[in-house]
């Protein structure tokens, strides 16, 4: 045997040692190229419907319920109330079956506008009588407050205090408004006419002060 024969041989287990290093190396790199997951045709077609933009979003957002203010109908049976009026006692949609009413629904008494508005329609008071229909006001002040701004401008007609807005909701004068970019809730100015069958006849929302129960008294005769 040859001395270069002798050296080959001299440490037989090194061929295993390198065979072994291949093979990992080689397992090792087709364990990388299996290991990246297959992208499917279905998975794309599904990812790609997925709405990912903020414009996407807003469509999937659900519509925001109607706001305060708007949700009595003309045609509807107008709502039941029954509430403490200034002089004492109470008032309700009963005593008045039968007959035209007109609801005239104001923020806060003493006020310029709502104080010009309850002498408008104190002024027209009998002319209302004549055509059958009652006027009273409501807002959300005490009956002590009613009762004050009825003796200072000499008021003719019935003044509600709802106090809990039970009877402003109902009759959706109560709800969002805005003054010098600040939004809060209170009264929204409104006036409601029903007619003699119980039902509302016309709403006016958002109410202008001037002319405001001269038109209001033209639909009452109309009705």
């Amino acid at each position: 045997m040859s001395k270069e024969s002798r050296k080959k041989s001299s440490n037989p287990a090194s061929y295993g040692t390198i065979d072994g290093n291949r093979l990992a190396t080689a397992a090792k790199k087709a364990t990388k190229k299996t290991a990246k997951p297959a992208v499917t045709k279905a998975a794309k077609t599904t990812s790609a419907k997925t709405p990912t933009t903020k414009a996407a979003a807003a469509k999937a957002k659900p519509a925001a319920p109607a706001a305060s203010g708007t949700g009595l109908a003309e045609g509807a049976k107008a709502p039941a109330f029954k509430l403490p009026r200034d002089g004492g006692g109470t008032v309700s949609l009963a005593d008045y079956s039968g007959q035209k009413l007109v609801l005239f629904f104001y923020p806060k008494a003493n006020t310029p506008g709502c104080t010009k508005e309850a002498i408008d329609f104190t002024r027209l008071s009998k002319d209302f009588a004549a055509a059958g229909a009652a006027v009273l006001g409501v807002s959300a002040d005490s009956v002590k407050a009613q009762d004050n701004f009825r003796d200072k401008h000499d008021l003719a007609v019935p003044l509600i205090s709802d106090e809990k807005h039970e009877m402003l909701e109902a009759y959706g004068a109560w709800g969002e408004k805005s003054l010098y970019g600040r939004k809060f809730l209170g009264i929204i100015r409104s006036t409601v006419l029903i007619g003699a069958d119980g039902r509302v006849a016309k709403v006016w929302r958002n109410v202008k002060v001037d002319g405001h129960a001269d038109a209001v008294l033209a639909a009452a005769r109309a009705l």
